[in-house]
């Protein structure tokens, strides 16, 4: 022992067990540090009881002798991180020419174990970028699981190990299936398998026992979580293609019977499944069902709301069924009885299906949109977003449609409640590129054509005339100052502020507009006294379903009314327009999202009045002249 530290020990500064761990830690030597880090031993002061180390992030950092030898761990030359503090060109070289012994390197400095993200900690920064890592990560991986001597698994999270002598890559696979307790997991293990099933020098021996527990996994799953013993069939069918040498054990257990079985409950198992997987069961449907798969598929198509409706259009195509999939889309479109999905669908692919480009998918689209809104109100869906962001849609839609139809697509659009005024501009423009002559129903220039009073309840009425009050009293008064403090600035062809200010002083006169044309057409009500003798605005219809003896309960408000978590409606919905006017007992149709329904009209009560008190009257042009000038 060094006589400084014995002097140290018997002065009982330093007790002999660290004096012994101090010996290791020697200047020059290189250490880790659980809090610090990596670092270097620099110099002893044992006449101050003090040891100098550098750490990345703590250069000359002094330790108390004692702590030293207790929170140091010496490491020893071939440390992977001595290695690449000392030659690190070397280590450069070595990640290039030998990525398995680099990563061995690593593991062996790591108890023989670690996770990806702990290698990626050790090489990003020194040895590779971010990018470079993820590029040399997935063929050292490849490496790895060729050389045969480590343990490398399928998740990510789970740690890379060196392999104990003796075990194959092969005897490690059917050892990590065995282990497996739930379905999933032997899925997982069985994938694996089947990817190096050329590994198993003796298939028959080793793997036939697994090919009894994937079908009786699959028969005791069956009933109650059937998606399972669809992927565990459809893995041991891969399983028994690639090794010819193995059986099955269950003769009766196919796919083609497990769809039969399981036809009624298609519909909720495919979308658990996997998407190739999903695609495999959608592509066997003519071997399990014959002649009536088509039908099935269509049904299946028209009940989805998931990936299946993209996947079943190329399968029937791919089987020569164009023509039962357009009469399909046809009615779904006529009876606007077409899921979101099916819409988003068939627009994304309009490319091919140019004959149903029609004013009937806008109204069908917009019928879908209300459905939606009524079950999930305030949420934009996808299909909104795609009719307002894919801008030529709306001028193929209209492309070779007459201009009365066009119109009255217009008209629905201005009354419709889905969009906000300046979203419905934009969509109403699009129709105008196509009929030029139509743009007077934007720009209102023709007075003789008039607009329906719409029937509004006073409370919405006030919100209305409150908008127009403070965009005319505060919005339009405050952008006129900024355009007036921007046009002082000088050079308005470069000032960028006065040209975001005049944008919107056009945005704000057009609303102003729009409200101005909407209050005059407005007339306010408090719903007392309406008729109840039919369902007229203003009365509570209790519903029917004629099918699921189901009752729905609707109140039919004014046009700017409408909360359907309260089933508030306005009389301008479809729903709305569909029920007006008709007595107790009559059924009628509606568009549910579960496609057309027969409800019957079981009571009409009178709605709650609105007691909100007479809105006052519109700003004068004088008072808003008096307000911006100010």
């Amino acid at each position: 022992m060094d006589a400084e530290l014995e002097k140290l020990v018997e002065a009982g500064k330093l007790t002999s067990k660290a004096a012994g761990q101090l010996e290791k830690l020697k200047p020059g030597t290189f250490c880790l540090h659980k809090s610090w880090g990596f670092g270097r031993v620099r110099e002893w002061n044992l006449l101050l009881n003090q040891i100098v180390i550098d750490f990345a992030s703590k250069k000359s950092h002094l330790m108390q002798t004692q702590y030293a030898a207790e929170n140091l761990t010496p490491l020893a030359p071939e440390h992977f991180l001595v290695r690449k503090a000392t030659e690190l060109a070397s280590i450069k070289n070595l990640a290039r020419e030998n990525p398995a012994a680099l990563v061995r390197n690593i593991l062996e400095s790591l108890d023989g174990r670690a996770t990806a993200e702990q290698i990626s900690e050790w090489l990003v920064g020194d040895v590779f970028t971010e990018s470079e890592w993820k590029r040399w990560w997935e063929s050292a991986r490849k490496a790895l699981k060729a050389s045969g001597a480590f343990s490398v698994p399928v998740k990510k999270t789970d740690p890379v190990q060196i392999r104990g002598e003796g075990v194959s890559h092969a005897d490690e696979l059917v050892a990590a299936f065995n282990k497996a307790q739930q379905p999933k997991e032997q899925i997982a293990a069985l994938d694996q398998i089947i990817k190096t099933h050329q590994q198993f020098k003796e298939p028959e021996k080793q793997l036939q026992q697994i090919i009894v527990t994937i079908e009786n996994t699959a028969a005791r799953n069956q009933k109650m979580h059937p998606e399972l013993a669809f992927e565990l069939i459809m893995a041991r069918d891969d399983l028994l293609a690639r090794v010819q040498s193995l059986h099955t054990t269950h003769i009766g257990l196919t796919l083609s019977k497990l769809i039969l079985e399981e036809e009624k409950r298609l519909i909720s198992i495919l979308p658990k499944l996997p998407a190739a997987k999903e695609k495999r069961v959608l592509q066997a449907l003519p071997i399990a069902l014959g002649q009536r798969w088509t039908e099935r598929a269509l049904s299946l198509m028209e009940e989805s709301h998931g990936r299946m409706v993209g996947q079943i259009p190329r399968i029937l195509s791919e089987a020569g069924q164009d023509a039962e999939l357009r009469t399909m889309l046809e009615r779904s479109i006529r009876e606007h009885s077409a899921t979101s999905e099916m819409f988003i669908w068939l627009c994304s692919e309009r490319h091919k299906w140019r004959e149903l480009i029609t004013p009937d998918l806008l109204a069908a689209i917009l019928s879908a949109l209300e459905r939606e809104q009524h079950h999930a109100p305030g949420r934009a869906s996808k299909l909104q977003r795609l009719l307002v962001e894919d801008r030529p849609l709306l001028g193929e839609i209209f492309s070779q449609a007459d201009v009365a139809l066009a119109r009255d697509a217009m008209r629905r659009l201005q009354l419709s409640p889905l969009f906000d005024e300046l979203t419905k501009r934009s969509l109403l423009a699009r129709i105008v590129k196509v009929y030029p002559e139509l743009e007077s129903m934007i720009t209102e220039v023709q007075p003789q054509e008039k607009t329906a009073p719409l029937i509004v309840s006073w409370s919405s009425l006030e919100k209305r005339r409150a908008e127009y009050e403070e965009l005319v009293r505060v919005k339009i008064p405050e952008n006129s100052k900024e355009i007036a403090l921007a046009r002082s600035y000088g050079d308005l062809s470069e000032n960028f502020e006065f040209k975001a200010a005049k944008q919107m002083q056009s945005v704000l006169m057009r609303r102003k507009a729009e409200l101005e044309q909407m209050l005059h057409n407005a007339r306010g009500t408090s719903f007392e006294n309406p008729d109840t003798s039919r369902v007229s605005i203003g009365t509570i219809v209790t519903l029917r379903d004629v099918e699921m003896n189901k009752e729905e309960i609707y109140t039919i408000l004014g046009a700017w009314d409408g909360d359907p978590d309260r089933h508030i409606i306005s009389y301008q919905t479809a729903i709305g327009q569909a029920l007006l006017g008709h007595e107790i007992g009559k059924t009628i149709s509606l568009n549910t999202e579960h496609g057309a329904a027969q409800f019957t009209i079981v009571s009409i009560q009178p709605a709650p009045q609105d007691r909100t008190a007479h809105a006052p009257e519109l700003a004068s042009e004088s008072a808003i002249e008096a307000a911006m000038a100010e």
